[in-house]
């Protein structure tokens, strides 16, 4: 077996570190080809990645031209301790209120734990009238855990 194949994450592993972040790194593509690379707090939303933002940010306009991003999530401050998962995926906008403002309320609880959801409502109400939100269907996953070299 390579080493590549020695650090890969099982599926549950994979599921085991999107659940237990709070972050991200979204990657999507500039009108000139470069790439866009922003920290994100994402929540899950049937096992996807689930994000939103301000429907006039670049990497909102950016997806409406293209839809293709990579998603990455690290954990570990020493090499030894590495861990991360790297989504490329497509990122689909969610068109119903509803579900966008539901995906807002998942990712305020995941960027304040503990906070009642009563006290989140608000804020996600009010912001949620100029954001628009995602999720991202995979279409590759790449994951390395590096507590395995040893």
């Amino acid at each position: 077996m390579n080493q590549r194949a020695r650090i890969a994450m099982s599926e549950n592993e994979v599921t085991a570190l999107l659940e237990g972040s709070r972050k991200l790194q979204l990657a999507t593509i500039n009108p000139d080809g470069t790439p866009h690379l922003v920290t994100m707090f994402y929540g899950l939303d049937e096992g996807r990645v689930a994000f939103w933002t301000y429907g006039k940010a670049q990497k909102a306009r950016n997806l409406g031209r293209d839809p293709r991003v990579s998603c990455l999530i690290e954990a570990g401050d020493d090499y030894a301790d590495l861990r991360g998962v790297l989504l490329y995926g497509v990122a689909k906008q969610i068109e119903d209120r509803e579900h966008v403002l539901a995906i807002g309320l998942e990712i305020a609880r995941r960027m304040t734990p503990g906070v009642d959801d009563a006290l989140l409502l608000p804020y996600v109400e009010q912001t949620g009238r100029k954001r628009v939100a995602y999720v991202v269907e995979r279409t590759k996953v790449v994951s390395w855990d590096h507590r395995r070299l040893a």
